[in-house]
């Protein structure tokens, strides 16, 4: 059984990395050195141009951090790396919760230095070239410190409940376990924006002026109560624009990047926080949440029955992790979690193509929400801009759409909006 899963979880990878260059394939053939006839009026010539150099380097590079990534995992697979791992920390400590940190501790930390290069080439090569970038130095220096402390302090934190937990609480361990993270995530999710976004990011109020008006008239309009209206810097790191709604209840609040701000004018801007707003009032944000923990729950039941203490089937997903090195794997928490990890990738995936398409559909929904109780021409025009001027692919393969689009694209969106103007009378 050690060997079925070891080859299975080798499958897996090469699977997923062969989907990942097919689907970046097939999205390659809908390039074109012309400016497409369904995009006059949204790029021009020059523009269209450089977002298509854009997505082929782009593609270019993903590609070799992609082949990169997977060479790394099958060596250390093949190699046993995860086993000599587990081995040299056991000289260490024999304490359950300490083998886990020091486990997924070195990882992370190897994963680190591993990758720093290639972020480094994507933000200061990559995304300098195309006139993204406006992070200093300094800037990512500080980001990449406070990721890893927050990796450490959060992330470590849950860690050492979990296995205390999977410890103490026997069959009992997914149920208390999904618990914990469930109002984990809730209290994240209503307090993200005030506790951790300021450790990266300034937000301020919106000053008092005819946008603030503007919104607020809206928001009274459509009866959603709205009393916290922030502005992000996101220009210390980009020239790309977003907004974003977040919290819940009275911790609700609409973050607009400064990016924004500087490229749209207030009608476009309203109908882009009618479109923030209409996701809260559709309750997209509560289904969203309801469904991320009933995933969190599956995965969480799959993986108690993969690694209970002392069962035949645990051990043997701990020892494919030892490779063709010939060592022995003491069954543990961690060993078993990493290898469930690399099986569970299938099934994740089809559930994220799953919530994808629903979360395309609440799209459609936010922007008819925006165009009836606002301004549809308002709202295309946002969006138009917003595509432009980050440069996206507007033609990308409908397989590609299918399997990472989270979004409708920008034509789907804007022919739903004209309907809007011109309802078909039958319908």
């Amino acid at each position: 059984m050690k060997d079925l899963f070891f080859w299975i979880i080798v499958g897996i990878l090469v699977a997923d990395f062969l989907l990942e260059r097919i689907l970046d394939w097939l999205n390659s053939t809908y390039w074109s050195d012309t400016l497409p006839t369904e995009l006059v009026g949204i790029y021009d010539e020059d523009k269209y141009k450089k977002s298509q150099q854009y997505e082929k380097a782009k593609m270019k590079f993903s590609t070799v951090v992609s082949s990169l990534s997977l060479l790394a995992m099958l060596v250390m697979l093949f190699a046993g790396g995860f086993a000599w791992l587990d081995q040299w920390i056991r000289m260490i400590t024999v304490n359950p919760i300490l083998l886990a940190l020091l486990f997924f501790g070195i990882l992370m930390l190897a994963s680190n230095i591993l990758t720093l290069p290639f972020d480094i080439y994507n933000t200061f090569r990559l995304e300098e070239k195309f006139g993204f970038n406006l992070t200093k130095p300094k800037t990512f220096i500080l980001d990449r410190i406070k990721g890893i402390l927050l990796s450490i302090l959060i992330g470590g934190g849950l860690l050492a409940l979990v296995v205390w937990i999977y410890d103490s609480t026997g069959n009992l361990f997914w149920i208390v376990t999904w618990a914990v993270i469930a109002v984990f995530m809730i209290f994240m999710n209503m307090f993200y924006s005030n506790l951790i976004v300021p450790l990266f990011n300034k937000q301020t109020p919106l000053e008092p002026g005819a946008l603030r008006d503007s919104i607020e008239g809206f928001a009274k309009k459509v009866g959603f109560r709205l009393k916290n209206i922030y502005v992000i810097d996101g220009s210390k790191r980009s020239k790309k624009s977003n907004a974003y709604f977040t919290g819940l209840g009275p911790q609700k609040r609409i973050v607009l990047y400064d990016t924004l701000i500087q490229n749209h004018t207030t009608e476009e801007l309203v109908s882009v926080l009618g479109h923030e707003i209409g996701h809260y009032k559709k309750k997209h944000t509560t289904i969203g949440m309801i469904l991320s923990l009933l995933e969190t729950a599956l995965m969480l039941f799959i993986l108690s029955l993969f690694i209970r203490p002392g069962s035949p089937l645990s051990l043997a997903l701990c020892n494919s992790l030892s490779g063709f090195s010939n060592l022995e794997v003491t069954q543990s928490f961690y060993m078993g979690v990493m290898a469930f990890g690399l099986l569970y990738s299938p099934l994740s995936l089809l559930l994220n193509m799953g919530l994808n398409r629903l979360s395309r559909k609440h799209e459609y929904a936010a922007d008819r929400f925006a165009g009836e109780n606002y301004n549809p021409d308002s709202l295309q025009e946002a969006l138009k801009k917003l595509s432009v001027n980050n440069l996206s692919n507007l033609r990308p393969h409908p397989a590609y759409v299918f399997f990472y689009y989270s979004h409708p694209t920008l034509l789907q969106r804007l022919s739903a909006l004209e309907k809007l103007k011109s309802p078909d009378p039958e319908s």
